[in-house]
């Protein structure tokens, strides 16, 4: 085993929870932004931390006239905007626990967040959110009441919150500490039920101040802002909430992909966090940009100077013919990219899938440094990041002060520290088998180098992890697909690629009869695998399967395989588990078909 295990830098302590901090930083920083919000018009409005403070307390007295009581869940279901993260705070304002759902989750994934959480009040964004839950609502006795942002929901909770004293949440607050569960978020398990993985105010508070005190430079400096637009519901987005927060560094929310460079412009955030696709989408749309002005050769010269520029900063230092080079394409193409992201951003911090060096060294060449980083649900997101004075391309950085990462002898990655997570709720037998001996047990697999740089290197748990950065669960989908006549086997595949797709064999025992009821006969199983009628009623299973999953979980395309999955051909158990790796290993050329 190798170990790396970094003292925290903060100090270790129970007190305190994460409904304090808008209130301290009111009292700190009064008149100082906290956020920048987008008016209809596409200008910013700027609201300081005494009008945060202020709108955190009116709406967690409405909760609490509402009925909300300490340690009650409250439900979030909406895309990232402002009052994602006034809820937020406003709900651990009023001593509950938040539970945050995708705002592409289907009814199915509803039903069961909301009845396994216990959840007692939701927060839903628009009237087709509620009627979601609506669809579910009859199998969730608890849900006392379900609240619409965009129908005056919030406005009514404050109304109805003037009656609530203050003392009443100084009371809530009161009866909080860092131990105390903060959220339970869900994430994909491999059974297809997801798991809640609590989290505690100390969890996220701890991380938060520990990783201030390691990445001061991004968050610290003057005028330090971001611009949010991962979904909040993902813990990756919800630390950097936090970490805004604690850190009193200036934040917007963007839920409009397709506007982002113009919100970019609009906000000019110093620093942001994205997944992997998003820069990758930022460099090809450049690239295509460049191609249709008849300046493709520019921008791909400009590139290869950019990396090599990177690569050289590694290496004792770029020569001066390579500075000139540079020098001169900072004028042609990088200060444009650089304006495109809203001129202001100095760093950029990416996790939820692997970079890749190119995208590292190209990035860093053009003035815009992306510190990857690595961690997940149960770690209350980052564990370890490369850092703004010692950068290994290629790595996810070393462990965050407070956390320590053990490579086992299996080459598992095993994890402890201050983010780790309590428990799964509900599922002390689960929550007993990820964490043994005070370390968490990943199922990534990864490497240690001599500078306790984490490498991950794979992945032993079945999880898909898009390459936007979505975990996906197979069995909910390969389940259902099973269920259909035609189909005998199927893979779930997507790990690392920008959408799901599958793999699927056709039953030959059931093909005869199939055939026969549907006008077929005549029709050989190898034909079957082209013919319109069998690819429509595919078709048909793969949008039913959908039906239990979120668009970003959703099978995009699939590819029918000849032959049959068995054990005879060595691609299932003798108890009829998928050997996925050797599946992957003998199906790879049709898995990048998918793709191409």
């Amino acid at each position: 085993m190798k170990d790396n295990v970094v003292a925290p830098l903060a100090p270790v302590t129970t007190r305190g929870s994460l409904a304090d901090l808008p209130g301290r930083n009111a009292a700190e920083s009064p008149s100082e932004t906290a956020f920048s919000r987008k008016t209809p018009s596409g200008g910013w409005t700027h609201l300081t931390w005494t009008q945060f403070a202020d709108d955190v307390a009116a709406v967690a007295k409405g909760l609490v006239a509402e009925g909300v009581q300490q340690g009650d869940r409250v439900a979030l279901m909406s895309r990232t905007r402002y009052e994602w993260t006034l809820l937020d705070f406003a709900a651990w304002a009023a001593g509950a626990v938040v539970v945050p759902i995708y705002e592409t989750s289907s009814a199915e994934q509803v039903q069961w967040i909301l009845s396994d959480s216990d959840t007692q009040l939701a927060v839903v964004e628009t009237p087709s959110h509620l009627a979601v839950v609506d669809q579910v609502r009859d199998e969730l006795p608890s849900l006392r009441h379900v609240v619409t942002i965009e129908t005056g929901g919030l406005d009514d909770l404050r109304e109805k919150g003037r009656a609530v004293p203050d003392a009443e949440l100084d009371s809530r607050c009161a009866g909080l500490d860092r131990r105390s569960v903060a959220t339970i978020i869900y994430t994909s398990g491999t059974t297809g039920r997801p798991k809640g993985c609590e989290l505690s105010h100390g969890n996220f508070l701890d991380l938060a101040e520990n990783a201030i005190q390691k990445l001061g430079p991004v968050v610290l400096t003057d005028n330090a802002s971001t611009l949010l637009f991962l979904p909040l519901a993902h813990v990756f987005a919800r630390f950097i909430e936090v970490l805004c927060v604690a850190g009193k560094a200036r934040m917007g929310h963007s839920a409009d992909i397709k506007n982002l460079l113009d919100d970019f412009a609009g906000f000019q955030p110093t620093f942001v966090l994205a997944v992997p696709r998003v820069f990758e989408k930022i460099f090809n749309s450049a690239e295509a940009k460049a191609s249709a002005e008849g300046k493709g050769k520019i921008f791909l010269r400009a590139a290869t100077v950019a990396i090599a520029y990177s690569e050289a900063l590694d290496a004792g230092g770029p020569g001066i013919l390579l500075r000139l080079q540079h020098a001169l394409f900072d004028r042609l193409v990088y200060g444009k990219l650089r304006a495109a992201m809203g001129g202001a951003v100095r760093y950029a911090v990416s996790g939820g899938a692997p970079l890749g060096t190119r995208l590292g060294h190209f990035y860093r060449g053009i003035g815009v440094v992306i510190l990857e980083g690595y961690g997940l649900t149960e770690t209350t997101a980052p564990v370890a990041v490369n850092t703004p004075d010692k950068i290994k391309i290629g790595t996810v950085g070393p462990p965050l002060p407070g956390t320590g990462i053990r490579i086992a002898d299996d080459g598992e990655v095993l994890l402890k520290g201050v983010g780790v997570f309590t428990s799964y709720h509900g599922k002390p037998d689960a929550t007993a088998e990820a964490i043994i001996d005070g370390w968490f047990h990943t199922g990534d697999l990864g490497e240690m180098d001599d500078d306790g740089y984490l490498r991950i290197t794979g992945r032993k748990k079945e999880i898909l992890v898009t390459a936007g950065g979505k975990n996906v669960a197979p069995a909910v989908l390969e389940d259902r697909l099973r269920a259909h006549p035609l189909v005998s086997q199927c893979i779930v595949v997507g790990d690392q690629k920008p959408f799901v797709g599958v793999l699927v064999t056709l039953d030959e025992e059931m093909w005869p009869l199939w055939a026969k009821t549907h006008g077929l006969e005549g029709v050989t199983l190898e034909q079957a695998r082209s013919h319109p009628k069998v690819l429509e009623a595919l078709q048909e299973a793969v949008d039913r399967a959908n039906e239990a999953v979120s668009k970003a979980e959703s099978i995009r395309k699939f590819a029918v395989l000849p032959g049959d999955f068995t054990e005879a051909n060595g691609y299932l158990t003798p108890s009829l588990k998928l050997k996925r790796n050797v599946v992957m290993k003998d199906f790879g050329d049709e898995v990048e078909k998918l793709y191409a």
